[in-house]
């Protein structure tokens, strides 16, 4: 990474590149009005690279407990470290609304994702059964959680 990494608060201007990003990332990308949805209900945040948005990444606190809904790197960004200060990004944001424990949940199939939340702390707690639609019908959901205490 040669140019500096910065966030700032997702605005409702964000979304047309933050859709670019999500359907080039997804098979089953988050729609506009999830996003629009979202900008007035969590925390949404979007990641750049020097002046290029690179991944935006959602989370919702309530009370003392946080969930990681969105996490989004662009494809030909990936792999280098972009995903874990995004991830970092937003557990600090969770740790800022006094979250103490964060939850999200993972395709089986997203490897790399779950790597990466477990090189952060997350352990795996459950498992949703036909929880994401799928090119073959539907997929498990990998249930995680993370303490966020110091």
């Amino acid at each position: 990474m040669s140019d500096a990494v910065s966030f700032r608060r997702m605005t409702e201007a964000d979304i047309d590149e933050v859709l670019k990003i999500e359907f080039a990332a997804f098979s089953h990308p988050w729609t506009r009005g999830i996003f629009t949805d979202s900008l007035s209900s969590y925390e949404c945040w979007v990641m750049f690279e020097g002046q290029q948005q690179v991944g935006h990444g959602v989370i919702n606190v309530i009370l003392d407990e946080a969930h990681l809904l969105n996490i989004t790197v662009k494809p030909q960004s990936q792999g280098r470290g972009l995903g874990l200060r995004l991830l970092e990004h937003l557990m600090l944001r969770a740790r800022e609304c006094e979250a103490r424990e964060c939850f999200l949940e993972v395709r089986a199939s997203n490897l790399p994702a779950y790597r990466l939340y477990e090189r952060y702390g997350f352990n795996e707690i459950g498992r949703r059964r036909g929880y994401y639609p799928a090119a073959g019908g539907r997929e498990d959901a990998l249930v995680m959680a993370c303490t966020l205490l110091d």
